[in-house]
């Protein structure tokens, strides 16, 4: 495909937004449909599965079924077999409690298992009309199809009514919690793990990715004054924080004092609007701590060469063009950088590598050739090879002893 640069830069950004993509052969789609799994809400069938196969090309289709989630799809050109790229659920506006315990009653789950449904919705992106990531999938649109003009279907509610339905455990007031419980769980535990891993490397720009996570409705509520539950999580989100610079190397005395700074500041909240807006300080805040903590003991080379290394580990990251990017000799970096970090640049690149392969490993369901390529490493054997050298297990036992972790 002409575009498969395109395309692929896409699906990253949608993923870094937490937004499902899909690209799928339709001759493929009874395989996918049978190897899936089903979700701690919905049987495993989704749905636009009986509409892929009678679409048409040079057109969007724009789904929004009975739970009012919202999807986009069509079919890709020139590709070898007619394939399939969507992406969704998400959310078009916010959720009122009051609406989602409408949903709840319309498709019988009961009053027990609310929680997970409003937990569920919380997780989803927000993606209102206009808004930057929609602007892209239409700039991808023009860019396949060459032309600004294009159709576009929108599939209602109505149409999809027996799609997606809830699954047994979520209607069933006797059925046991313990399925629901767990896929809660590791859904928290993964959101909190990549903003964990964002704070330790102070990537102060991955604010927009973790925002729900800064709002109250984000976490179960557990007192019935919604001030002391926002204050709760907001001493929640601090220790998080805190765990998070100690990670990045961060010394425990200057943890302390950011640390009691904001705990100061959590108490003394007088309105539940206040509380979104000091959690965005305090990660910000706390990006800044780890940043400058783990780079101003350095000369100003070395810094710019650990913040191209760290932000993009896919990218070509060999000595020499980092040399070249900042128009000193090779010699010379390599001299300076082992001089001040105690190890050479290749060194510090595998380093960060194999810890961002083992992150990846412990957090998602990527193919290990996948992982690989996402670290900068095309040669899944040599990978492999890599990462047991640095972790003493191959990357299929290490996903196996972290498998709770796994998305």
């Amino acid at each position: 495909m002409f575009y498969q640069s395109e395309l692929s830069f896409l699906c990253d950004v949608f993923k870094k937004s937490h937004l499902g993509t899909h690209v799928i052969a339709l001759s493929e789609l009874q395989s996918v449909l049978s190897d899936s799994d089903k979700t701690e809400f919905f049987e495993h069938r989704e749905p636009l599965w009986d509409r892929l196969p009678t679409m048409e090309p040079h057109t969007v289709y724009r789904l929004t079924d009975s739970f009012e989630l919202c999807y986009r799809f069509l079919l890709l050109p020139d590709t070898d077999i007619p394939t399939v790229f969507y992406f969704g659920p998400f959310l078009n506006s916010p959720f009122s409690q009051k609406r989602l315990l409408e949903i709840g009653e319309q498709h019988g789950i009961s009053p027990q298992k609310q929680r997970y449904l409003t937990e569920y919705y919380a997780s989803l992106p927000v993606l209102p009309d206009g808004c930057h990531l929609l602007t892209m999938f239409s700039a991808l649109c023009e860019r396949i199809w060459h032309t600004p003009a294009y159709r576009v279907i929108n599939v209602t509610a109505a149409e999809t009514e027996s799609d997606k339905p809830v699954s047994r455990s979520m209607r069933n007031l006797t059925a046991s919690d313990t399925l629901l419980n767990i896929k809660a769980l590791e859904r928290r535990y993964a959101f909190e793990n990549e903003m964990i891993r964002a704070v330790s490397l102070g990537q102060t720009h991955t604010e927009s990715q973790f925002r729900s996570a800064f709002s109250v409705k984000h976490f179960e509520k557990r007192n019935t004054d919604p001030l002391r539950n926002a204050k709760n999580y907001g001493i929640i989100m601090n220790t998080l924080l805190r765990k998070a610079a100690e990670r990045g190397g961060v010394h425990p005395f200057q943890i302390d004092q950011i640390s009691s700074e904001f705990a100061n500041r959590i108490e003394s909240l007088r309105t539940l609007a206040d509380s979104a807006p000091l959690m965005i300080e305090m990660f910000h805040s706390y990006c800044r701590l780890t940043r400058n903590h783990a780079i101003q003991k350095y000369s100003p080379i070395v810094q710019k060469s650990i913040l191209i290394i760290d932000a993009d580990l896919s990218a070509d990251l060999s000595p020499s063009l980092l040399a070249s990017t900042q128009s000193v000799s090779l010699g010379y970096l390599s001299t300076v950088f082992r001089k001040e970090t105690g190890m050479t640049i290749s060194a510090y690149v595998r380093e960060q590598r194999m810890k961002y392969a083992a992150y990846l490993l412990e957090t998602t369901k990527l193919q290990i050739q996948t992982v690989a390529m996402h670290c900068g490493i095309m040669d899944v054997q040599y990978f492999s090879k890599l990462f047991k050298k640095h972790h003493q297990k191959t990357p299929t036992e290490y996903r196996e002893a972290h498998v709770f972790h796994a998305i």
